[in-house]
């Protein structure tokens, strides 16, 4: 009898990434949920970082993203690391740049597997090396008038 793993849905998908993507314009999280969409996962982890009103302790007024050319390079590396280390069927991120307000999305990343902790682990990698590795730095703009650049 054939163990339930053996089943080719168990397995990450040949091409499981769907979405890599450093935009200029507002993003979408119905976009990178359809993007991972996968008839095999039975967990799909989504993750969206917005752009808060505070850090450090300060009231932060707006910030904005820039990014190295090798940005976009960068991500895909860091997404075929994810998904030789997990069963990933299908994955996505995108990052914003330029100049956001608060509230604004600032990253959605999303990761389908055949199980939920696949998904949930896959997905937290991702976000966390995508902010340590990839090329994208936030400058920040206070209400006392001070400034902060952060990643860079």
């Amino acid at each position: 009898m054939a163990s339930r793993y053996d089943h080719p849905g168990e397995q990450a998908a040949q091409d499981p990434i769907r979405l890599l993507a450093i935009r200029e314009t507002p993003l979408s999280v119905d976009e990178v949920f359809t993007a991972v969409g996968d008839d095999a996962t039975g967990g799909t982890a989504l993750f969206v970082g917005t752009v808060r009103n505070h850090d450090g302790g300060a009231d932060v007024d707006t910030l904005g993203y820039s990014c190295h050319p090798s940005a976009e390079a960068e991500m895909r590396r860091i997404a075929e690391k994810i998904t030789a280390e997990f069963p990933v069927r299908a994955l996505a991120a995108v990052h914003r740049v330029g100049d956001l307000e608060v509230g604004d999305l600032a990253v959605v990343v999303a990761v389908s597997c055949p199980h939920r902790g696949e998904a949930f682990e896959a997905c937290r990698k991702l976000i966390d090396d995508l902010k340590h590795e990839v090329p994208i730095w936030k400058h920040q703009k206070f209400s006392d008038g001070t400034e902060e650049w952060v990643g860079a």
